[in-house]
């Protein structure tokens, strides 16, 4: 039987038990789109190409498998590449498939031709260009597995109009059915049936062995500590080894703090967490690390925002890092101990050893800490503020609910004051930080786990960026609730202004804001106001956010907040984490809200 390329892709997608994949179609990859009108295939026609990268980031993100996206050559590629990017930093398994100009006109500069490869290469975990029929068949695959094996991340492969109708070598056939067979295996076996999935057995028994003296080491070094400290990265999340860090703290009375992309591994209640590290960190959770003397790192990159100035940052403790990438170990921090192991592993190996005793003065400690300096959350009590309407949500939210967001200072409330019981419920832009991601990424997330609600948290500023994709929202009818942060600019940017550059206001601000409501009633989205203009009180927010987040289907819901509202405790650049700003930000938070929503 023949078989074009582009069918063969088709096939092998369904080969893989993928069902829904994103895209927009352009000339250079109209091949496939004709294969795929006669697949079993679910398309979701984005309406930009970086929205349909994040669509599939977000279907990644909640299955652990690679998302698929299609774009089409030149523009449609270079849209992509933000998506790819975003996905790269954040370690999230993506495959791309991007037509290109035949290959008989490559570097002719013909319409609608880039250098695609060379332009992904650098954002990528890899970009493979396919010169033939025989090449992409071999290529393919290899593009699932490096995305979804080792540190996963996206990878890109490039396909010429004229190769997607070349015919496939008979050999493709069998690799059809092979890999049919076995993810139809891994379908009756496995809930989740990524890639990685099928090694981890192994990798846990071969890396106990392997490793054992150093893990013995590990041990050592935790013993001889007074003062030790968990820090725990979103590695753990992508590994799904969340209970088994919290296990690991349980055990040795670990305090216990987490990057952005972590958030969940403790509970905000339990005693031995200490909230997020960093920029935005609670003042406690920074000087307790700051007084550490061990600092065990398990899927932690030591990023500039988690450590503040890299020299002050634990200055007092020995190091322990353990990362599954070898590349991150003494990138940033020098460790006295270096391991390169999946965090699972590394977490099953430490709870299979004799652990030592918690501290009860470091504990002390730290729970004085907490006490004197933990996170001041004004209006927490007021369903019309930046802290509040979390907190009023959360309240009449069901556990199972996937919390996503853009980036800037709703993003930093969020991940101040949500109630995350467990991993895997957050969803943001950590090491790219990427304005517009959180509405398409939220698409994707509910079209994975349709079952699940979805809370998207944006602002004015990053609604606007992929603001189009409202209509695919509703055109899907997805039970996704978008609350948007509305202070007429672009927040965090005035923020750093007022803070650093003298209050000198430059572009940040919008001279005619959007109605945010209209525009979404506009795309069939329905949205209601939770300011002065909306709704009377307080209590009127709350029942009306109750009643919002019950009902099914997608709707937008508009937060007013004041232009000087700050999200704070705010390290200042350059600076350590220990010399974050905080006094002001609690009165100028409480000042902010009496003014926009007269709260006593």
């Amino acid at each position: 039987m023949k078989m074009l390329a582009a069918e063969w892709i088709v096939g092998y997608l369904e080969a893989r038990a993928i069902e829904t994949l994103f895209g927009i179609p352009g000339g250079a990859v109209l091949p496939l789109y004709h294969a795929l009108a006669a697949s079993s295939l679910t398309h979701v026609l984005a309406r930009h190409e970086q929205a349909a990268g994040f669509m599939a980031a977000g279907q990644a993100r909640v299955t652990g498998r690679a998302g698929v996206f299609i774009v089409s050559s030149g523009p449609g590629a270079t849209n992509a590449i933000t998506a790819l990017a975003d996905a790269c930093m954040d370690s999230i398994p993506l495959v791309c498939i991007a037509g290109q100009v035949p290959t008989a006109v490559i570097g002719t500069q013909a319409f609608q031709e880039v250098a695609t490869v060379d332009m992904a290469r650098p954002v990528t975990k890899a970009a493979f260009f396919a010169g033939s029929a025989a090449e992409l068949v071999e290529l393919l695959p290899r593009a699932f597995a490096v995305a979804e094996t080792g540190r996963r991340g996206p990878v890109l492969i490039d396909v010429p109009k004229d190769v997607q109708n070349q015919t496939v070598p008979d050999a493709a056939m069998a690799i059809l059915s092979d890999t049919a067979h076995r993810y139809a295996a891994a379908r009756t076996a496995h809930t989740s049936f990524a890639h990685s999935d099928f090694a981890r057995t192994d990798l846990v028994s071969a890396f106990s062995a392997a490793h054992a003296r150093q893990f013995d080491e590990v041990l050592a070094m935790l013993r001889r500590a007074r003062r030790p400290l968990l820090y725990v990265g979103g590695g753990v999340v992508h590994a799904n080894a969340g209970a088994l860090a919290r296990a690991l703290a349980e055990r040795a009375g670990l305090p216990v703090t987490t990057t952005l992309m972590a958030l969940g591994v403790l509970p905000p209640t339990h005693p031995l967490y200490l909230g997020m590290l960093g920029m935005h960190g609670a003042r406690a959770t920074n000087q307790a690390i700051f007084e550490a003397d061990l600092l065990l790192a398990i899927g932690a990159r030591f990023d500039d925002r988690a450590t503040g100035r890299t020299a002050d940052f634990a200055p007092h403790a020995q190091v322990i890092h353990i990362d599954i990438d070898a590349r991150e170990l003494g990138k940033i921090r020098t460790p006295q101990l270096a391991i390169q192991a999946d965090a699972g592993s590394a977490l099953t190996a430490l709870l299979a050893r004799r652990l030592p005793a918690p501290r009860a003065d470091w504990l002390m400690r730290v729970a004085t800490l907490n006490a004197q300096l933990g996170l001041p959350q004004p209006g927490r009590d007021d369903a019309r503020t930046p802290y509040g309407v979390l907190h009023a949500i959360a309240q009449t939210a069901p556990e199972r609910m996937w919390v996503c967001t853009d980036v800037g200072q709703h993003q930093m409330w969020v991940a101040q004051a949500y109630p995350f019981q467990n991993t895997g419920r957050w969803l943001t832009s950590g090491g790219l930080g990427t304005m517009g991601f959180g509405l398409p990424t939220a698409i994707g997330a509910a079209l994975a786990a349709p079952d699940v609600p979805v809370l998207c948290c944006s602002g004015d500023g990053s609604l606007m960026m992929n603001v189009q994709e409202l209509a695919t929202l509703a055109e899907l009818n997805l039970n996704v609730k978008v609350l948007v942060y509305d202070n007429g600019g672009l927040g965090l940017v005035r923020q750093q202004q007022s803070l650093f550059y003298g209050a000198r206001f430059s572009a940040s601000g919008y001279r005619q804001p959007p109605d945010l409501c209209a525009i979404a009633r506009a795309f069939a989205v329905p949205a209601w106001d939770l300011g002065p203009a909306g709704i009377a009180g307080e209590r009127a927010a709350r029942t009306l956010l109750q009643e919002i987040m019950a009902r099914p289907g997608p709707a937008l819901l508009r937060l007013p907040v004041h232009a000087d509202a700050h999200v704070l405790p705010m390290v200042p650049p350059g600076a350590a984490n220990i010399d974050a700003l905080h006094e002001h930000a609690t009165e100028h938070s409480h000042a902010a809200a009496r003014v926009l929503f007269d709260v006593d």
